[in-house]
């Protein structure tokens, strides 16, 4: 008789054969173009990860981009910046299709540069050759000459903080015509030039009277421009009272050095707007940077501003879903889940961890399912104790503070198996480097990756299974292939939410996460 070990029959789908490796050297599935390029997209930042070099994620998206149909680039770079809250890649996908198609180009570019910050990163790219050229070509300037001229002379003005290119460095650039006296003073301003003082906007003539006497009423100008001027205590609770949702989030502890949370009325209106769902949609906050300020908050922080903190994250969570049946949430507590969620980067690298984010998506679904069970993993399942009634916050910290040792992603649904555990949704958020399990590789014979056998046994109690395996990292390879009952997303916006709510409920086309990048309209 043949080997039953070897040719043992397997219920539900074919499992294909693995035909790659992964950055551990380990039997992987290498993902579609399309879904590769938007896993990029969506999680790289163009910093060296533990996994992958700046360098190397930059090429990667240059060699997807090639290999996918230029319209999917666009519409990978509409979705990954309103839908995914991403700065560089969309920059740097714009910056492409300047040369591979620059009719799509010129459809996408005002969606995508939506902001000043983004501008810089566009011209950036532009200018330093990486995509083939140094020069910004006649297309760009004039998309970047009706950026300029789409917005207002104050809008301008408060858009000329930032550096490596500044703003005035564009404006050399691409020389824009003013069309008004106050445009042409405004440039000469920034510029450096000869103008007329008196035509300039009014903020601009506020903020430099301000400049030379730095007293009464603060100029409605960028936080950055007022930092080194010697504010007193009524002007900081000024720039408190009317600071944007980030700035606010941003600078608590600065407010609270200067005195800012001495008044009742003052922390009551800081609280009301971190806690206000208009203002935190508007901010396209990352769940995760609540997670962080809260952390960062020192005990000069008043009691209620913490607690809006909380209540800003569990708005922001608001997509995670509600399953009907039994939820499965593996969060990876592993030691590459330990390095910075956005890279290493010299003088900016982020005290988000990749595990901080995992552990932050954990403890939201059980929030939001409290019959779900948390199953942390490294090389094995680790043991902790959540309360579903606690806030995301407790839980995320409780979770990613946790012991960590090797990858592997097979671990939580071994341990499920062994117990004969049925369920209805499994949820995987790892950087998804499996290698302890390697050695199972290929133990049911097919060459198939130890995840996929284990989820294979696992179907067999439970048929109408699915399973969401969510990547918070640049990667080309997954352990579980995608497929009816297997979904692939990448991202660590709220939208990753939205796409795992749809596909729990069915909702999700044969595609997935590609055919939502695909619906995007140009």
């Amino acid at each position: 008789m043949a080997n039953k070990t070897l040719f043992r029959s397997i219920a539900g789908p074919r499992i294909a054969r693995t035909d790659t490796v992964n950055a551990e050297c380990a039997p992987a599935y290498a993902l579609a173009p399309e879904q590769a390029l938007a896993q990029y997209a969506a999680t790289g930042c163009l910093n060296a990860t533990f996994y992958a070099g700046a360098e190397m994620q930059l090429n990667e998206l240059h060699r997807l981009a090639e290999q996918v149909e230029p319209r999917f680039v666009a519409k990978t770079a509409v979705y990954c910046r309103e839908r995914g809250f991403m700065k560089d890649t969309p920059a740097v996908l714009c910056a492409i299709l300047s040369l591979r198609a620059p009719a799509l180009f010129e459809a996408v570019f005002a969606r995508v540069i939506d902001n000043a910050r983004m501008l810089r990163n566009f011209v950036q790219v532009m200018r330093s050759g990486a995509v083939g050229r140094k020069s910004l070509g006649s297309l760009p300037k004039r998309l970047i000459r009706e950026w300029l001229a789409a917005r207002s002379d104050e809008a301008l003005f408060r858009a000329s903080v930032g550096q490596s290119p500044s703003l005035t460095d564009i404006v050399r650039m691409v020389h824009p015509k003013p069309a008004s006296t106050a445009r042409s003073a405004l440039y000469g301003y920034l510029l450096g030039r000869d103008h007329d003082a008196t035509a300039l906007p009014g903020l601009v003539r506020e903020f430099e009277a301000f400049k030379r006497s730095p007293a009464g009423r603060v100029p409605d100008v960028p936080f950055q421009m007022l930092t080194a001027l010697p504010l007193e205590k009524g002007a900081w609770n000024q720039l408190a009272q009317r600071a944007p949702w980030q700035m606010t989030r941003m600078n608590l502890n600065t407010f609270a050095r200067h005195g800012v949370f001495g008044k009742r009325d003052h922390v009551r209106a800081i609280a009301d707007r971190l806690r206000d769902p208009d203002a935190i949609a508007k901010a396209r906050v990352f769940p995760y940077q609540l997670l962080m300020a809260y952390r960062a908050a020192t005990d000069a922080i008043p009691a209620e501003i913490r607690a809006a903190l909380q209540d800003a994250l569990e708005i922001a969570i608001q997509n995670v879903p509600q399953v009907a049946g039994k939820v499965y949430v593996f969060p990876d507590v592993s030691g590459s889940m330990h390095t910075p969620v956005t890279g290493q980067r010299r003088g900016g690298t982020t005290q988000v961890r990749c595990i901080d984010v995992a552990a932050l998506i954990a403890a939201a679904v059980l929030r939001r399912n409290p019959d779900a069970e948390v199953l942390p993993f490294e090389s094995d399942v680790v043991s902790v104790r959540l309360n579903p009634r606690d806030s995301v916050m407790t839980n995320a910290q409780k979770l990613a503070a946790l012991p960590w040792g090797g990858t592997n992603c097979s671990a939580p649904l071994a341990w499920l198996n062994m117990r004969e555990a049925r369920g209805d949704l499994v949820i995987y958020v790892s950087d998804n480097e499996s290698w302890v399990d390697s050695s199972a590789y290929g133990r049911g014979g097919g060459g198939r990756t130890a995840t996929m056998e284990a989820w294979a046994d696992f179907k067999r109690r439970s048929p109408q299974a699915r399973m969401v395996c969510i990547d918070i990292q640049p990667n080309r390879t997954t352990q579980a292939q995608e497929r009816s009952d297997i979904l692939n997303v990448g991202g660590f916006s709220d939208s990753v939410f939205e796409i795992v709510a749809a596909y729990a409920k069915g909702e999700l086309d044969a595609a997935h996460w590609v055919g939502r990048i695909e619906a995007v309209e140009l």
